[in-house]
């Protein structure tokens, strides 16, 4: 079973790097919001039929609502930064730098999550900083708003996260998803509007594809989850950094230096090493990381977490 979730897992962020050269592709010609609000709009029949199945009593108001309102805008803004930085850096340097989300969860999990963090782990958090700071050369690059971007989309997404690991057992999956869903939509159509280019039919298919590649990579993660222990699933997200390589060198000219090898290295022993941390028992009261881990937060490809607390009690 853990190598048919871990086949699920690879073809789901598969799928998620096809979705981001998309992105890369749209952000070259327009702004963000303009993406993500039309991207948005194909998203709520794929995501209502998805809600369909949830058979939960209940209605729409959120049990913790300043939670639900911190986890939404933190859902903007990360999906703002992410499609940004796509737009503007080398497909596996944005990769490199959002793979610090793990560390970002680890160490937001103490003060939300009451969770105690050891040696171990805290070293392990040091290091993949410092594997950032390798991949950000700084003194010996620009620090450009790309960056920028990269960095909030690890740190939003990782508070997004969280604040699903904190509620996730008393919010319902409509609220957590519909949401940030209703927030972009309404949000990034009112910014698009100082932004607004028309959209070629191609280009308009092209914003349907992100919604649909965001969507049934969605799904097959959750088959991932169903199939295997979230200890096999979570660390495949890091063959996103192979696409990259593959999709930058061949479609976009990207080649990828040695700072950006050496440093997302870093970054991705330091996530295998807390995700392992976390799998022994013992380690870890909360395990944050592998009960959040899943594709960070957008218009498209929506939260995970709340479906695998579902699935892993069929």
């Amino acid at each position: 079973m853990n190598i048919t979730g871990a086949f699920y897992a690879l073809a789901a962020f598969a799928i998620f790097s096809t979705h981001d050269v998309v992105i890369k592709f749209l952000g070259g010609i327009y702004a963000p919001f303009q993406i993500i609000f039309f991207s948005t709009l194909f998203s709520f029949p794929l995501v209502m039929f998805m809600l369909i199945r949830d058979r939960t009593e209940g209605h729409l108001r959120p049990v913790y609502p300043l939670w639900t309102l911190l986890r939404t805008l933190a859902a903007m803004i990360n999906t703002v930064a992410a499609f940004y930085a796509f737009s503007v850096l080398p497909l596996a340097q944005v990769y490199a730098l959002i793979f610090a989300t793990p560390l970002v969860i680890t160490i937001l999990s103490i003060p939300i999550l009451g969770e105690k963090v050891g040696f171990h782990r805290w070293a392990a958090v040091i290091a993949g900083l410092i594997g950032v700071l390798v991949v950000l050369r700084p003194g010996g690059t620009a620090f450009t708003l790309g960056h920028m971007a990269a960095l909030s989309c690890a740190f939003f997404g990782a508070f997004a996260s969280i604040v699903v690991r904190k509620v996730g057992r008393e919010e319902r999956t409509a609220v957590l998803m519909l949401y940030p869903l209703v927030a972009n939509f309404v949000v990034m159509g009112a910014m698009m509007t100082f932004f607004y280019k028309p959209l070629p039919l191609l280009d308009l298919g092209g914003v349907g594809m992100v919604s649909l590649l965001g969507f049934t990579g969605g799904v097959i993660l959750i088959l991932a989850y169903r199939a295997s222990e979230a200890a096999i699933v979570a660390p495949m997200q890091y063959s996103q950094i192979i696409w990259a390589t593959i999709f930058g060198y061949f479609i976009f000219g990207e080649t990828v230096d040695a700072p950006t090898v050496i440093g997302a290295g870093i970054i991705i022993l330091s996530g295998l090493y807390i995700v392992f941390r976390e799998s022994r028992g013992g380690h870890s009261e909360n395990t944050p990381v592998l009960r959040t881990r899943s594709r960070a937060s957008s218009a498209a490809s929506f939260r995970i977490s709340p479906f695998i607390r579902r699935v892993k009690q069929r």
